[in-house]
Parts: C-alpha cells; sequence; structure tokens
C-alpha cells in the first residue's frame, strides 16, 4: 500500500486537498461592480415604450407603492423613484396622462406638477440633506428623453464630491442605498413636508 509524504500527492478525502483550478486572467488592482441586471435595460433601452399598455408611467400608479417605488399620489400627477438613479433619492415627477410634451399639461396639471416638485426637494432636504439639485425635463428622442412618450421630470440631489470617474470612465454609478430604503424614507417624510410647503404658500398669499 503506498504511503503518502509531506512531498507526495495527496489524496481525495484527505484535509489538506484543495482546488487551485484558476480561470484565465491575471489579477490586478481593480475592484468590479457586476450589474447584469442593467443588460436588459442596455439592450432594449427606453425607446421601445411607446404606447400606454407597455409604458412604466402608465402601469406604475396600477400597482402597490411598495411594487412601483411611488412615494406620493397626487390628484394628477404621483411621484415615484427613478429605477436606475443618478444619485440615492433620484425623484421623478408624472403626471397620470400619457402625454409627451409638457405644453400637453393642463392648468391644473401644471400647478400640482410644480407643487409637487418643491415637495419633492424639501422631502429630500429633510431626509438626506443635499447641497444641491438637478432639475429637468427631457423633451423628445433628440432632447434626450429616456421615455419619451411620457412626460416625466427628474429631481435629482446632489452632494459635494458626488461626481467622480465612475460614470465617466466606467459607465457605473455607486448607490449606496437600496431603493426600497430611500422610497420608505421619502415616503414617510412627505406629509410633514408638504404641510410645511402648504403652510409657507398661505403664509406668503396673505401677505
Amino acid at each position: 500500500m503506498q504511503e503518502t509524504t509531506g512531498a507526495g500527492p495527496e489524496y481525495p478525502g484527505d484535509d489538506g486537498v484543495t482546488d487551485d483550478f484558476g480561470l484565465a486572467g491575471v489579477p490586478d488592482a481593480f475592484q468590479r461592480l457586476w450589474t447584469p441586471h442593467r443588460m436588459a435595460y442596455i439592450k432594449g433601452g427606453q425607446h421601445q415604450f411607446k404606447n400606454v399598455d407597455d409604458c412604466p408611467f402608465c402601469v406604475a400608479p396600477e400597482r402597490e407603492d411598495d411594487d412601483s417605488l411611488i412615494v406620493y399620489r397626487g390628484r394628477t400627477s404621483y411621484v415615484v423613484l427613478n429605477l436606475f438613479p443618478y444619485n440615492p433619492g433620484h425623484l421623478l415627477v408624472c403626471p397620470y396622462r400619457h402625454i409627451p410634451d409638457y405644453t400637453d399639461l393642463t392648468v391644473e396639471e401644471t400647478a400640482e406638477f410644480a407643487e409637487l416638485t418643491q415637495t419633492a426637494m424639501r422631502v429630500l432636504r429633510k431626509v438626506a440633506n443635499p447641497t444641491g439639485f438637478n432639475l429637468g425635463m427631457n423633451q423628445g428622442v433628440t432632447g434626450g428623453a429616456g421615455i419619451a412618450g411620457h412626460l416625466h421630470q427628474h429631481v435629482v440631489p446632489r452632494w459635494g464630491g458626488d461626481g467622480n470617474f465612475f460614470p465617466i470612465i466606467a459607465q457605473t454609478k455607486a448607490i449606496t442605498q437600496t431603493l426600497g430604503e430611500v422610497r420608505q424614507q421619502v415616503a414617510e417624510a412627505w406629509p410633514q413636508a408638504n404641510d410645511a410647503g402648504q403652510a409657507t404658500a398661505g403664509a406668503t398669499d396673505a401677505q
């Protein structure tokens, strides 16, 4: 019977057996953020959403808030977290109606659209203390709109130093909170921020 020594082969079952198989590649100093879930979005893009039936902004209000990431429902518009946020707390203000252009809003819709944008800023200041914001609507495919068929306004909180080399070089954003956590924080803070905004507006009108 063959005996094993310290220099000899180890047999299957021995405690010292290890698998030293290595895949192709040379280790380097870089870390990898694997985001395979984005591939469907990258391949399909957002331009495929042209009809009410498959528009995410039309479908979202038909589902539960937790499932759709909705933080507030108004009379004519609602507020939802961006599924692909630039920063934590990236919100979208959307009308319920499937309209593509800012000029398609009615007077009532325009008023609430602006009101929800202001409240979104108040809420984000309360829960995340950003030092700035980016607000904007990309109109039409050539204007950079992702889902061009359904109007939506971006409310992006900003902090000093939040822009780094990742988005520029690697097309990657590091997000520090889960969407579920952010949705809960924003939704819970919304009523108080909304009341504060209405009180401020009432005081201004009384002057």
